[in-house]
Formats: structure tokens, sequence, C-alpha cells
């Protein structure tokens, strides 16, 4: 077995393990962007209803948010790199099932399966960096994970719109081979490390709970926005909340729980958290909605529709770490209440997309200034998270406030179609989707002044002057985030057990 040394990062072992973590995130990061460009494919061969692509998107959802807490901790206690492969394997296989499935219930199950692959992966990817390296290579190294990870994510639409074109089959099926050369690459020449200081035990009973909870919200939800108020989705919100309110419960009197409470009793972390939820509610249904309205609405293919992300990507790539830097020196209030100021009016500037939509005069402008907003949101809201937590419950806080991100958006696929007047075969219905697209938006808009006014009245303490270890956690977390806020290293020092 490897053993985990303070690695370089111009040397040949720290390049071998920079690939193997860029490429295994990469794999996911492209999934996630690519998956909404099929729907209508998906859709129009399988015979789904707006129902089933909702749970196409949301299955996969559902378990990566209630697991990825369980996934870093696995990580922890079991050894990053042997879960990061596991993972790596799980979700290839997952891939496979979801490229062979002949049904839309199928392919629900191969995608629940997928996330439970990704939730071991993604929190392993950085957790193996920040292992490895030392210092400033370490510093470096997280840089250039979250550099090349959003260089993936724009590149993610072309590649998925290409092999869409071709068969959606491909999107899912692409991830064999990719996945293949992770595992060999990083059984081969990645680090093995653990956290000896770690309590032992694992809060397995709060993941239950917590996949049980977020299950049957988004059940009920789902079928309140299709069905009305039947009697299975009422049902199905009070096991939910029932099973939510046991998790709180059972958290609190763990010896080892997945969410630390006692986070928060601070009320910065507590207000970034509401936050995190309404803005990337309003993310991840803008985003859903937006592929579907440019190929049934403005006939867009496959290709053009999923270069509509390109902009905001870009947007977001280039200046996040900037807006770190600036939220570092003046404080996260006021970016944090510009910010999805300016995000709302992107979305709205999206209710200009219709039958004739062009890419350059209607498309281009929205998607800019939708991602001008989320950069100032993201580093601050990111630095913020980890500004309110003690230093060695950073990773614990950069955790939850992720999954409350993967939660938000769950939640907003589940139930913001649904009031918007989108449902059954209406995504295949130009004139019907039109309607409910606008509605949306609009909808998606009003999250974010929503979030807007949470930052303002909640937000008052603004942050101290940055010494020098506090300016690497900023480059840290400064990243094109596009499902999630980025996750960050557990522990934060420089000399990671192992």
């Amino acid at each position: 077995m490897v053993e985990a040394t303070g690695l370089r990062m111009g040397s040949a072992a720290g390049r071998w393990v920079l690939l193997a973590t860029v490429l295994g995130s990469g794999i996911v990061m492209i999934d996630g962007t690519v998956v909404n460009v099929a729907l209508p494919h998906i859709g129009d061969d399988l015979g789904s209803g707006f129902g089933g692509l909702q749970w196409i998107i949301n299955a996969y959802t559902l378990s990566l948010a209630s697991l990825i807490l369980l996934g870093g901790a696995l990580g922890d206690h079991f050894g990053r790199r042997r879960v990061f492969v596991i993972g790596v394997a799980w979700f290839a296989l997952a891939s496979l099932a979801c490229g062979l499935a002949s049904t839309t219930e199928a392919l629900i199950a191969a995608r629940a399966m997928q996330g439970v692959g990704g939730a071991l992966l993604t929190p392993g990817s950085l957790a193996l960096i920040s292992a490895s390296f030392r210092g400033t290579d370490r510093a470096a190294a997280i840089g250039a994970w979250s550099g090349l990870g959003g260089i993936a994510a724009a590149v993610g639409p072309f590649v998925g719109g290409y092999l869409v074109e071709w068969s959606w089959r491909a999107v899912f099926l692409i991830n064999l081979p990719l996945a293949g050369i992770v595992i060999a690459v990083t059984v081969l020449r990645v680090p093995e490390s653990c956290d000896r200081t770690t309590p032992r035990g694992l809060d397995m009973s709060g993941a239950v709970l917590t996949a049980l909870g977020l299950g049957a919200l988004t059940y009920g939800l789902t079928g309140l926005g299709n069905r009305g108020p039947t009697p299975d989705a009422v049902v199905s919100l009070v096991v939910g909340a029932l099973a939510l309110t046991a998790f709180v419960i059972v958290e609190r009197r763990s010896r080892h729980p997945l969410i630390p409470l006692v986070l928060f009793s601070d009320r910065i972390f507590r207000v970034t958290n509401v936050m995190t939820l309404l803005i990337y509610g309003a993310l991840g249904a803008a985003f859903l909605l937006l592929v579907l309205q440019l190929q049934t609405v403005a006939g867009f293919s496959p290709l053009a529709a999923g270069t509509a992300l390109l902009p905001f990507t870009v947007v977001m790539l280039v200046f996040s770490a900037r807006a770190g830097v600036l939220a570092a020196r003046i404080g996260p209030r006021l970016p944090m209440t510009i910010g999805p100021l300016i995000a709302a009016a992107g979305l709205m500037l999206m209710t200009r997309i219709g039958a004739d939509a062009s890419w350059v005069s209607d498309v281009l402008p929205a998607a800019a200034v939708f991602g001008a907003g989320m950069v100032l949101v993201v580093a601050p809201l990111t630095t913020a998270v980890l500004d309110s937590a003690p230093q060695n419950m950073a990773g614990a806080a950069s955790g939850v406030n992720n999954a409350v991100a993967r939660a938000g958006g769950l939640l907003a696929v589940a139930v913001l179609p649904g009031l918007a007047g989108i449902s059954g075969a209406d995504y295949a219905d130009p004139a019907a989707f039109d309607i409910g697209f606008h509605r949306a938006v609009v909808i998606s808009a009003a999250l974010m002044v929503v979030a807007s006014m949470v930052a303002a009245l909640g937000i008052h303490r603004r942050s101290t002057p940055l010494e020098h270890d506090d300016r690497i956690r900023v480059d840290e977390c400064a990243h094109c985030a596009i499902s999630g806020p980025p996750l960050h290293p557990a522990g934060g020092s420089d000399s990671a057990p192992n």
C-alpha cells in the first residue's frame, strides 16, 4: 500500500493524485449538468410523464444529499482512498444500469444508486488532496482541483449535448471508461489516509432518518404538484416531517452525530444555511426547466441547449476567487445581499426566452447576469459558513452546507413545477410548457429576493481581518459551484492524520 506523505505540487506523485481526484469529482459534476439536457429524449424514448422526469433528477439528488455526510465519515474511518475507489466503482456500475434501463422506473432506481456512489466519492476527492499535500502545496493543489473542476463543468454541456444527439444512453455509459482510469490511477498512485482522531462509530440511524425524511417529503411534494392532495401524498408529507423530527432528536443524543447540532447555535450559520436552501433551490429548478424550455419551446438542439449554461459557468469560473477576496475585505453582508438581487434580475431576463428565442440576444444576457449574481453569493456564503464554525469543525460545517444546498435543489424540483402548473406531458407541449416555465422563473426570482432579505436582516457581523491561513481558506472554497457550495477538507490543518 502507498503511504501518505507530504507531496509537492510539481512532483509526479502529486500530479497523479490531482488526476485521480479531479477526474473522479469531474465525472459527478459533468453528470449533474448533462442529464438535464438529456431529459426530453429520455422522456420520449421511455414514455415518461413530467413526474417521471422529476424523479430521474430527484432520485439521484436525494441519495446524494442524504448520504454525502456519511460518505465523508466513512472515508475518515475506513480510509479515504478505499472509500473513494468504492464510490467510483459504485458510480460506474450504477451508470451502466442507467444506460441499459428500459423503463422509467428502472432508470430512477439506477439514478438513486448513482447518488450513493456520488456520496462516497465526492467528499473523498477533496479529502485525499487535503491528506496528501502539505502547507502551501496543499492550498495550491486545492486551487488546481477547483479550477480544473470548473473547466470540467464548462466542457460538460458540450460533451453531453453531443452525446445526447447520438443517444441519451451514452451520457451514462461514457462514465465507465473514465471511472476505470480513476480506479487504476487511485489504486496504483494515490496515498491512503484516514483520521484516527475521529470518534469511533457511525451515525447510521441519522443517515437512515435523513433519507427517509427527505424521500417522503419529496414524494409528497411531487405528488401534490402532479395529482393534488391525494391520501398518499399527504401521508408521505406527514411521514417526512416525523422522520426529520426524529432525526433532530437522534442527533441531540448521538455520541457521534452526523450533523453536530451545536453548529446551529451560531446565528450566522443558521442564516447562511437558510440562504443556501433558497438560492440553490431556485438554481436547481431554473436550470432543469431552462434546458427543457430551450428544446421544447425554442427548438434548440441538445448541444445548443447545453451551451446555455456556458456563460454562467465561465462567469463563475473567472470571478469566484475574486468575489471571495472581496468578501474577505468588506465582509459578507453586502455581496450576499446584492448578489441574489442580480441573480433575480437574470432569472427575470429568462422570461424573454420563448418560441423565437435567440441564443445571443435572449439566452446569453440572462445566463451572464444570473452568473454575475451567483458569483457575489457563492464564495462569500461559503466563507461565512466556515467563519461561523470552530476551526476543528470546518469540514462538518461545509458538509452540512453542501447537503442543505442539494436538499434545496431536491425540494425545489419537487414542488416548483407543480406551483407553475407543469405536470404530465406538458414538457412535450410547447404552449403549455412555455406558460409554466415563465411562472417558474418568476417564482425562482422571488426566492432570490427572499434570500437577499434574509442576508440584509440576518447578517450583521463583519468578518475580522484575515490572517495568512484564513486567506488560504477563502481561496480553497472559491470555485465554480453549480450543484452545491464547495466542500471544505475536514480538519483544516496541514497535518492531516494518516
